[in-house]
This record gives structure tokens, C-alpha cells and sequence, in this order.
């Protein structure tokens, strides 16, 4: 976490929305709320990103504490991802965007595209 940045904040909801408000943020922890992954299953769940933005994506987000990055020295290389302990504090706030995502398709009359 750079100390510098969190103090050029001026309120709590910039700095939240910095730190999740990226294009696929949300979506790749969404994605890690059920475990550990590796990135082509996080490619995989978010196939909108490009493998550059997926991966700007999350080094942004391992910068700011939220995810932790493993890297195993095989061949081929292996990198697995996980919430951190303060990543898992995003949880009830993705759950609750989550459904809210819902009920704004259903009032729109439109199905819900996958499951919650």
C-alpha cells in the first residue's frame, strides 16, 4: 500500500473508488470471493478485459493490499491470486453491488445475464 497516494485522498469514497473502481476491479474480486485462482481462470471470468488491462488490473490491485500474488518458479510458470485480508473486507460491499445488479435488472425486465 503507498502511503503517499492514501494521503492525496480527500475523502474515503475517492480513495474506495480508486482502489475497486477500475474497469474490472470489482469484477477480479468478485471472481476471487470463492478462492484462489490462477489468471486464466480470472481471464476466463472476465473475457471483456484484454491480457493487458486484466494484468494492469491486478498489479493495480496487489499495489493497494487487496490482492496477494504467488508466483511459483515452474515451468511454465504458475501465479495464482487471492484476497488479502483487507481485500476480504470487500466481500459484503461486492455481494451488495451484486445485488443491487439484480434488482436493477429485474426492474428492467431484462434476465439476469449470470448467477449472483
Amino acid at each position: 500500500m503507498n502511503i503517499e497516494k492514501v494521503k492525496g485522498y480527500h475523502c474515503p469514497v475517492e480513495a474506495a473508488m480508486d482502489v475497486i473502481g477500475g474497469k474490472y476491479k470489482a469484477l477480479i474480486v468478485y471472481e476471487l470471493m470463492s478462492g484462489t485462482k490462477r489468471y486464466h481462470e480470472i481471464a476466463r471470468a472476465v473475457p471483456q478485459a484484454t491480457p493487458r488491462m486484466l494484468s494492469k488490473q491486478l498489479k493495480e490491485l496487489e499495489e493497494d493490499g487487496v490482492i496477494n500474488r504467488m508466483m511459483y518458479p515452474v515451468v511454465p510458470p504458475k501465479t495464482e491470486y487471492s484476497l488479502t485480508e483487507t481485500g476480504q473486507t470487500l466481500v459484503p460491499i461486492v455481494d451488495a453491488l451484486c445485488k443491487w445488479g439484480e434488482h436493477y435488472f429485474e426492474l428492467a425486465g431484462v434476465p439476469v445475464p449470470c448467477e449472483g
